[in-house]
């Protein structure tokens, strides 16, 4: 799952070298925190938040397929 968004996001951005994602266990779920450069965090969000959403649907339904609980937080 960490890799689906690192390849997501490395698609959108101008740096991909600066694209992070952690991986978090809280309590049965699992959070993927999402951090980018400062410029290319508005590439990430898309307008009124389009972009962030898609991924997150795209997450959660492959969470879906495996059973699993799975959360974006853009950071």
């Amino acid at each position: 799952m960490k890799e689906l968004v690192e390849v997501m996001a490395k698609g959108l951005v101008s740096k991909p070298d600066e694209v992070v994602v952690t991986e978090i266990e809280k309590g049965g779920e699992t959070v993927l925190k999402l951090h980018v450069a400062e410029e290319d965090m508005g590439k990430v969000i898309g307008h009124a938040g389009r972009i962030a959403k898609a991924i997150r649907v795209i997450v959660k339904a492959v969470a879906i397929k495996e059973d699993k609980q799975v959360s974006v937080d853009i950071e």
